[in-house]
């Protein structure tokens, strides 16, 4: 009878992997910083925004959605923030479904777009989990958190709020005043929302993992 060789343990982290995952970590959150910055840069004057004098009822249904298409580009980085608030305060407002946010967001993060390829498999009760098996657990649990708690019910409110708010706005915000001739920044490479590309890129750097993000 063939003698069977005891399993390999994993080997522990060493100090060059441990300061990867925090270049990574670090790269990570600095990299949304600098994009979110960049993006609100491209803003609009918040009292152009609010501006009293350029507000007026729109002549027909029409006049309204022509006032919000042409408001749209010119406000847009303002109109993101706007949701976004609205977003934030409605999360505030629920801290069950914030909590829950969270723990999703850092599961994310943690267990698989941040994780090195030379970190050893993930371990629970004595198993050993793939990437492919994390990220399916992860997607499952997006699913059950977003459609089965009140996180999704939370979400929907709030965007569908912050939407009615923009198309207010833009239906009441005559746009006559506005230049809307300049050139558009580039909100492909700075925009509010564009964080994430150059995020990704900085986690890709050190994490072979996330790339398949």
């Amino acid at each position: 009878m063939a003698n069977s060789s005891p399993p390999i343990p994993p080997q522990p982290a060493t100090a060059d992997d441990t300061q990867q995952s925090t270049s990574a970590v670090r790269s990570f959150f600095a990299g949304v910083s600098e994009r979110v910055r960049s993006g609100l840069s491209n803003r609009r004057p918040w009292s152009e925004l609010v501006d009293r004098s350029a507000f007026s009822k729109p002549e027909s249904f029409s006049d309204a959605t022509r006032r919000i298409r042409r408001n749209y580009p010119y406000f847009r980085v303002n109109y993101i923030a706007i949701i976004t608030i609205v977003l934030v305060v409605s999360l505030l407002t629920n801290p069950f479904s914030l909590i829950l946010l969270s723990a999703l967001l850092a599961a994310w993060l943690f267990l698989y777009i941040l994780r090195q390829s030379s970190d050893p498999p993930l371990t629970f009760c004595g198993r050993q989990f793939s990437d492919r098996e994390t990220l399916i657990f992860l997607i499952v649990s997006t699913v059950v958190v977003i459609f089965l708690t009140s996180v999704g019910s939370v979400l929907v409110s709030a965007l569908l709020v912050g939407v009615a708010i923009v198309c207010l706005h833009g239906a009441f915000r005559a746009p006559e005043d506005l230049f809307l001739d300049e050139p558009e920044p580039n909100t492909s490479a700075t925009g509010f929302l564009s964080f994430f590309t150059g995020a990704k890129a900085a986690v890709t750097q050190y994490s072979p993992v996330a790339a398949r993000v």
